[in-house]
């Protein structure tokens, strides 16, 4: 088993392909689906049966995306659709990128005239290896429900409702949004769902992790399964998303270096500023003002 690496280090190679490659070259496959429906299982906490695939905008061939995102849409047995997103690197606008996901599959799967109960239901599931917001989990869900402003009470759906669609909650009609900061998990495995980040996080599956779904990835999704020419696309994969990954870091710190730089020279001339006021007020004449601070005529003539 590997070494746990921290956070930043280069993604190294284990005895198991990771989870972002598994869904863009092998998880498409029908005889692979047990591996995601164990996953979506032990997220959602319900049965999932993937019914089939449907088209999205998998396997983008922009340089930088092809390597830093990958997504995939499936249909469960119910017809409801799962949106499953893998970032690899931050986006700033993120959390709004998951509301068109979802808005934009909420018109698509619809077709011209059909009533509003044909709506279908979306879950939008996103694997982030990144630090998106501010907050202390690994796992966050988000859903959608109706509060009362004065009473505090939520907002039902009549018995005639829930008979007719299904469902208990008015939520349950609306999109939700699942997030997994992997890279914040960096603790033993206690449950399912841990088991299941631990490998997106490392990329390794412990043998005592029984979640569902692992055990199929273990069969599966194994290094020694490849080809060479696979073998050598996943490691380029790899490299291209330590790059990727470097080039974020070092954009950052050259900002917050040039901010730092920016910084200090404002603040000396803010100095500056302040003293020629100061001299201003007492009546010092310009020239001389200029003389020590450095500023012109024009600049003092402004304070």
């Amino acid at each position: 088993m590997k070494q746990d690496n921290k956070k930043g280090d280069e993604p190294m190679p284990s005895n198991y392909i990771r989870f972002d490659w598994a869904m863009k070259r092998l998880l498409r496959n029908k005889a692979n689906f047990a591996v995601l429906e164990g996953f979506l299982t032990t997220l959602l906490n319900e049965k999932i049966v993937i019914q089939k695939l449907l088209e999205s905008e998998s396997n983008q061939e922009d340089e930088f995306d092809k390597y830093n995102r990958v997504d995939m849409l499936a249909e469960n047995s119910k017809g409801e659709l799962i949106l499953i997103e893998v970032q690899n690197n931050n986006e700033y606008a993120y959390f709004q990128r998951m509301l068109f996901g979802t808005s934009k599959l909420v018109t698509e799967y619809i077709n011209r005239g059909e009533g509003y109960d044909k709506v279908r239901k979306v879950y939008s599931v996103n694997i982030v290896y990144f630090s998106l917001g501010s907050g202390k989990d690994i796992v966050y869900h988000g859903k959608t429900e109706f509060r009362g402003i004065h009473q505090g009470d939520v907002l039902e759906l009549t018995p005639f409702q829930k008979q007719t669609f299904k469902v208990d909650s008015v939520s349950q009609l609306y999109p939700e949004y699942y997030i997994l900061k992997v890279n914040d998990f960096n603790q033993v495995a206690r449950s399912p769902l841990e088991e299941w980040i631990y490998y997106m996080n490392t990329g390794d599956i412990p043998d005592s992790a029984t979640a569902p779904g692992l055990d199929e990835a273990r069969q599966r999704l194994k290094l020694d399964r490849m080809t060479k020419e696979e073998l050598n696309a996943y490691y380029r994969h790899l490299d291209n998303i330590v790059i990727l990954r470097d080039n974020i870091y070092t954009e950052r710190a050259e900002g917050r270096a040039e901010g730092r730089a920016e910084g200090r020279a404002e603040g000396r001339m803010e100095e500056k500023r302040e003293m020629a006021h100061n001299m201003k007020s007492l009546n010092i004449p310009l020239d001389t003002i200029s003389q020590v601070t450095g500023l012109s005529i024009e600049e003092i003539k402004s304070l």
